[in-house]
């Protein structure tokens, strides 16, 4: 995922608002594509073959499809979506233009990596972010909410009347309650991706497991300013609401095990989204508070060991992940 330059938008516009950020950011680790955009060689494992002795991953996800992947690294961490929150990889399972489960990145992850670091499973997943708002450059978000959850913990998503370039239109309000609900049914189709794809693997090649169930995996929540987002304070307000909407999708896929949800981010693209909570906002819990980090930003991989000792950390939780770039492909390192 290095800073992502994927023209992440966002999952229903092309471009943003006004009331929307977009910034993107020129160091390798993500800015707008999720863990990473090239292609080819470095990283954590090899692209023709080795013996395992790798002890760091590579992150893979749209921009890698019908590449040749890295053989056996340590880890393999998998993009689900196609650069955008409401997007899927075409890899990521088989698919139309990628039809052979061994050109899956899910397949890839779980077959070729070595599991050989205790800390990390063979396969992990990241999902794009973003939070358009109800409408953009004067046309409608068609997936924002109208309605909420009663699991809302912001209250109701209601309607209001928007002006669009074809007149006014009923869309749900620029609200946390609707932006929380945004993000709730961006991650909740991301987990519905995950067992489609799996079965789909699986029905080709049953040698190696894939699981289809979202606690089976490690997630990761790719945050950057490349992605749509509302801005201001009271946008940042809307963004957290977001993510928090999004950790409670995965929770209730069952992914609840402490260090199952992460952050990959870098302190000033979290603090342009988010305006960084702290561990209670609203005077109710954080559930994005004390979330392990994932940083990108090294040029190498003593570079991305130094990342580790990081003190200023976003979510505040340790940093369990650094990432580099070296020959256009994302490598990943476990910190001690």
């Amino acid at each position: 995922m290095r800073f992502r330059r994927n023209s992440l938008r966002h999952a229903g516009a092309t471009a943003l608002g006004t009331a929307v950020l977009l910034i993107g950011m020129a160091t390798p680790a993500f800015a707008a594509h999720g863990p990473h955009s090239g292609g080819g060689g470095g990283g954590g494992g090899t692209s023709g073959g080795g013996g395992g002795s790798s002890t760091t991953g590579n992150d893979l996800s749209w921009p890698q499809c019908g590449g040749s992947f890295p053989s056996y690294p340590a880890f393999g961490i998998a993009g689900v979506n196609g650069g955008l929150a409401n997007s899927s990889n075409p890899c990521f399972g088989p698919s139309t233009s990628y039809p052979s489960y061994s050109q899956s990145e899910l397949y890839w992850a779980l077959a070729k990596s070595t599991g050989v670091v205790a800390s990390q499973p063979k396969a992990s997943l990241y999902v794009n972010t973003g939070d358009p708002g109800n409408v953009y450059n004067g046309s409608l978000i068609t997936d924002w909410p109208t309605s909420s959850s009663a699991s809302d913990p912001y209250g109701s998503c209601t309607t209001t009347t928007v002006s669009t370039n074809s007149g006014p239109k009923t869309a749900g309000q620029n609200s946390n309650a609707c932006a929380w609900q945004y993000g709730y049914n961006r991650a909740a189709q991301d987990t519905t991706w995950l067992t489609q794809e799996a079965q789909k693997v699986s029905t080709q090649e049953s040698s190696v497991p894939i699981p289809s169930q979202a606690s089976s995996y490690p997630w990761w929540l790719d945050v950057e300013t490349g992605n749509s987002w509302q801005t201001g304070s009271t946008g940042q307000q809307m963004n957290v609401a977001d993510l928090q909407g999004m950790v409670a999708a995965l929770q209730a896929a069952g992914v609840t095990n402490a260090g199952q949800v992460g952050v990959y981010s870098t302190s000033y693209q979290w603090g342009m989204i988010t305006g960084t909570p702290g561990a209670t906002v609203n005077n109710a819990a954080n559930n994005l508070w004390g979330l392990p980090d994932w940083v990108p930003g090294a040029t190498s991989q003593s570079g991305a060991a130094a990342n580790c000792s990081a003190t200023n950390m976003f979510t505040g939780d340790k940093v369990t992940l650094t990432q580099w770039v070296a020959s256009g492909l994302d490598g990943d390192y476990v910190c001690p």
